[in-house]
């Protein structure tokens, strides 16, 4: 286990340092805008959703930074309780920068997983009342098989090759790791 992806939860931020160590941990940049846009006036939300769209889309941890910088300049007197935000999170959810620039859009968020929440909460939603536990673990168990099946004989979600390659990389020096997760004081 390599990266995970989730929200920025204390409690599970603090289980992927203890029990995936050496994994590093992506904060969700989707959920992480939506905090930063919670802590902000309403008159400057879109130009700030703008231009954090434009940060998470750097094509690298330099030009991220100076994006950065000038959000920090531009929105600091408007709205500081969203800066605030942006500077603590900045490093948590810029982590998979330090993959290949064709897996990180993938990997940048929660989507994938969420998509398969609500794909298995449709086709349960349909059966309403389950009469055991088992019945509800067997169609849970078909619906992810069924979605197993459909990644492994249709497109290929991640190109796991450039991955492997920046893998190697890493270990021989040539390309920047992904930073470590930290465990979190309580």
């Amino acid at each position: 286990m390599d990266l995970v992806v989730s929200d920025d939860h204390g409690g599970l931020v603090n289980a992927v340092a203890v029990e995936f160590q050496g994994a590093s941990w992506q904060r969700c940049q989707t959920h992480f805008t939506k905090n930063i846009l919670d802590a902000c006036p309403k008159a400057v939300q879109h130009e700030l959703h703008s231009r954090l769209r434009l940060m998470f889309e750097a094509p690298d941890m330099d030009t991220a930074r100076v994006l950065l910088d000038g959000i920090i300049d531009d929105f600091g007197a408007k709205a500081p309780g969203a800066i605030s935000r942006l500077e603590a999170g900045f490093e948590d959810a810029m982590a998979v920068m330090a993959l290949p620039e064709c897996i990180r859009k993938r990997l940048r968020t929660t989507n994938c997983a969420e998509r398969l929440n609500e794909e298995v909460r449709r086709r349960e939603r349909v059966i309403r009342i389950f009469p055991n536990d088992e019945s509800a673990i067997r169609l849970i168990g078909a619906v992810l098989m069924e979605i197993d099946e459909t990644w492994s004989t249709g497109r290929r979600y991640l190109n796991m090759e450039e991955y492997w390659r920046w893998k190697q990389a890493c270990e021989s020096g040539e390309a920047q790791p992904l930073p470590i997760a930290a465990q979190r004081a309580a």
